[in-house]
């Protein structure tokens, strides 16, 4: 019988790595008091919100701020220790393009261990599914209505013989051009592949750019059986032939059953969402033992968010298994930073107000806190925006950090399951099973129906790193199966979003 991890002591406030010159309040801390740091004992000269930095020793101007053991800017004032170190002091050191060499580490060992299983869909192309599920897209935002209504008249009918019927609108399509069009076209096509979806009903307009032909040919070689389409201008009632289409696709869905499956067949998509100051130091790192533990069992991981790896990029490309690898991921980061360029923008426009208000100050702190998701797998690949996963390996995917579209982006290219971590609480859902991790444990109780799993409860000193990966690891493993389901699941929180970039006519 397995014993319970003891409690851990909670401190006042950490120091995450023993070259870092700032630590981080855990909770509010009052100016006059006097907080123990590892050895040292550091009176505080203001009150130090929850979740803010505040210096460890005397910071002049120019001086680097260090925490997860790198730099996350310079100071622009002068601090004594006790100090809290913010955006009025702290400013990032990035600007423009930057010069990269692969210096790769130190191989990851390979550790002997057993296989752990999972109850899974699987598919005839060999991929499993996490759930077997009708999904309902458009080739255009026209019929997002009409989509709505087949999916909310199928489900009362044959609903119950399948794990849900589920519509996901959108509104592009029409009027795109280009790499706008081949954008909306990557994402539909992926999710068509997606092997959570046991049924596809793919459903048109007929004047749209967006063909479906030649949606269709960019699926690939999906399961033909499994996939109906049809356009809305070439019936006499559109809510009436989706209907009997999805009827049909749940009969072929009739015989599909969970088999036992090793996790190695499980591909899971990490992503951070109002993040806050303690994500880095509790939820991604957690995550980041899932990523670990997975990759090293040969199970697929997919890390994206490109401009949250500014000014952390140099340690993953340092992690690529071969040279070609990081030679591509050095394209990525510079493609997506003139990218920024071409539209006019500052590259470093990050973090967010509401990053800021969470104790996050530059772009350096929030990608080395954002990287954390990836645990040390080692990078086996990087995919650019809508293309399909390999099985096996970290995978560095192209899109923006905004969580709609990048979310969307790894079911896409075939997450079955998101690992989305948060500090200030997000009610965000998605086509797959979205398990919200939060990185404290005060948004975790103010919003029950929105969190899953609680990952604060590192800093309550309740939980240990160690059994709290051993908890969330066990958790996946019954979301993966059925046995459980998500809040976004339960609630009803799914959405898809596209990256749009480009022109409309």
């Amino acid at each position: 019988m397995a014993t319970a991890s003891p409690p851990v002591a909670r401190p006042d406030a950490v120091r995450i790595h023993p070259d870092d010159n700032v630590a981080v309040a855990i909770h509010a801390l009052s100016a006059g008091d006097e907080v123990t740091v590892g050895d040292a004992r550091i009176p505080l000269r203001e009150d130090i919100p929850a979740g803010h930095k505040f210096a460890l020793d005397r910071l002049d101007v120019g001086q680097p701020v260090v925490k997860y053991g790198f730099p996350i800017g310079a100071m622009t004032a002068p601090v004594s220790a006790g100090h809290w170190v913010h955006s009025h002091n702290l400013r990032t050191q990035l600007e423009g393009m930057s010069e990269y060499v692969y210096q790769p580490g130190v191989s990851r060992e390979v550790v002997t261990q057993s296989m752990p299983t999972f109850e899974g869909y699987l598919r005839a192309d060999g991929r499993v599914g996490t759930r077997n599920e009708v999904w309902i897209l458009n080739t255009v935002g026209c019929v997002n209505f009409v989509a709505e209504g087949i999916a909310k008249n199928a489900a009362e009918r044959v609903g119950s013989a399948v794990d849900g019927i589920y519509a996901f609108g959108h509104p592009f399509g029409c009027s795109q051009l280009g790499d706008d069009l081949s954008h909306t076209q990557a994402v539909l096509a992926g999710l068509m592949r997606n092997p959570n979806a046991g049924g596809v009903l793919v459903l048109g307009l007929g004047c749209e750019n967006n063909q479906m032909e030649q949606l269709l040919a960019r699926a690939g070689n999906v399961d033909r059986s499994r996939v109906r389409f049809f356009n809305s201008q070439d019936v006499m009632d559109e809510r009436a032939s989706g209907l009997v289409m999805v009827e049909e696709l749940v009969t072929r869905m009739a015989d599909d059953r969970r088999t036992t499956r090793p996790v190695s067949e499980l591909v899971i998509g990490h992503k951070c969402g109002g993040s806050d100051g303690f994500s880095g130091i509790s939820a991604n790192a957690v995550v980041g033992r899932i990523a670990d533990r997975l990759t090293s069992l040969g199970g697929g991981v997919l890390l994206t968010e490109v401009p949250e790896m500014f000014g952390a990029e140099q340690l993953l490309m340092n992690r690529a298994t071969s040279e070609p690898v990081y030679e591509q991921l050095v394209a990525m980061i510079n493609d997506f930073k003139a990218y920024f360029i071409r539209h006019g923008q500052n590259i470093y426009e990050n973090p967010s107000p509401g990053n800021k208000a969470g104790g996050l100050t530059t772009l350096e702190e929030k990608s080395l806190g954002a990287i954390q998701k990836g645990g040390q797998a080692p990078v086996t690949r990087v995919l650019r925006y809508g293309e399909p996963a390999a099985p096996g390996g970290l995978s560095l995917l192209e899109g923006p950090g905004n969580d709609g579209v990048s979310c969307t982006a790894m079911i896409a290219s075939g997450a079955t399951v998101l690992l989305f971590t948060t500090g200030r609480g997000t009610p965000l859902g998605f086509p797959v099973p979205t398990i919200k991790i939060s990185s404290n444990s005060d948004i975790a109780a103010k919003k029950p129906h929105w969190i899953d799993f609680n990952a604060g409860a590192l800093l309550d000193g309740t939980r240990s790193m160690d059994a709290l990966a051993d908890e969330l690891f066990s958790y996946v493993l019954d979301i993966a199966s059925g046995n459980k389901r998500t809040n976004n699941e339960q609630h009803g929180y799914r959405e898809i979003a596209i990256w749009k970039d480009g022109v409309t006519l």
